[in-house]
This record gives structure tokens, sequence and C-alpha cells, in this order.
């Protein structure tokens, strides 16, 4: 009898003991996960951001579509002017010659290591594409080009996507947007604190 009582302790002992290193373990991995997840979504969403201003400078606007944009920076090109004097200097007499050369988007983009055709799509997100947005506002009474690209965590957070988590971390909401942009101003700053 004295042996059972003691098996049956040994196994409620052990049985806390799996529940504390548990209790310790899942906040480590969850802030672990979280962490190289949203730097991966943050990495692809300056990416999209490079790109996004390399597709204005050849158009003059965002793209509201990634086809559009992957299509346009294939087969693109960028004007590059040179200004042969100084239309600055008042003293100077001589003609004020532009140059203008053009540059396949595409090498450009190339040599960035940008790949145009998986652009589109969220890190850990099992095939699921960030949301995007591009319009044009009228701002201190100009009309200019605004783009609004980002995903919501929940997305890419897989088995830490439940609101449970942020027990963890009190700024953690799986339905928040990691993003980039603003459509109501021309913003292409991060939320995630750039």
């Amino acid at each position: 009898m004295r042996l059972l009582i003691n098996l049956v302790l040994i196994a409620i002992i052990a049985g806390l003991i799996w529940v504390l290193i548990s209790s310790i373990r899942e906040p480590i991995a969850f802030k672990a996960e979280k962490e190289k997840r949203e730097q991966a979504v943050i990495a692809k969403l300056r990416t999209i951001r490079t790109v996004q201003e390399a597709y204005r400078n050849i158009t003059g606007i965002f793209a509201s579509d990634f086809d559009e944009l992957s299509k346009t920076l294939k087969e693109g090109r960028f004007a590059i002017i040179s200004v042969i004097g100084d239309p600055d200097d008042p003293n100077f007499t001589g003609e004020i010659i532009y140059d203008t050369t053009y540059m396949s988007a595409l090498d450009s983009m190339t040599a960035l290591g940008i790949n145009l055709d998986s652009l589109k799509y969220v890190p850990y997100g099992k095939g699921v594409s960030f949301d995007i947005q591009a319009d044009t506002i009228d701002y201190q009474k100009t009309l200019v080009p605004v783009v609004e690209v980002g995903v919501k965590r929940k997305v890419f957070m897989g088995k830490y996507a439940d609101a449970r988590f942020s027990r963890y971390d009190n700024t953690y909401d799986p339905n928040s947007i990691l993003k980039f942009g603003n459509l109501g101003a021309p913003n292409l700053s991060g939320n995630w604190g750039e």
C-alpha cells in the first residue's frame, strides 16, 4: 500500500513538473517565433516598398495589384537624365543640355536580388498574398499617389494566431495589420517602428 501511494505521489510530482516546464516553455517559444516571423514579413514589406517606389519612378503612380507591378518592372525602363551645365548658376552663359538615357528596370531589380514573381506572397502565409491598395489623393492642394500594403498577423503567425497569446505580449493582437504606407497621406513608413 505504501509503495502504491509513493508511486501515485511520484506521478503527481512528475505531472506538476511537466506543467511547470510547459508554462515556461510556451511564452519563450511564442516570443521567438513571433520575432522570427514578423522580421521575415517586415523584410518582405521593405522589398515591396522599394519595388513600389521603382514602379512610381516609371509610371508616376503606385501599383494597385502585384501583377501590374511585376509586369511593369519586367518590361519598363528608368529614365536617367544627365544635366550638362549648371541651371542654378546665374553667371553660367553656356547652353544647358539635358541628356536622357534609359535603363532596364528588370536589370535593376535583378541586381537588387528581388524576385518579382514571388513578391506578393506573405512569408509563412501558405500562399496568401499581401493586401495592396493604391490611389491618388488631394494633399495640400496637390494630387499625389498613395499606397498601402499589409497583412494581418494571424495570416503568418501559424499556431500562434490566437488572441490567447496576448497574455505573453500586451501589444500582440492577431487581427492587427503589419503594413507600410497610408491611403490618407503620402507616407511610406511602416508601422513596425521605423
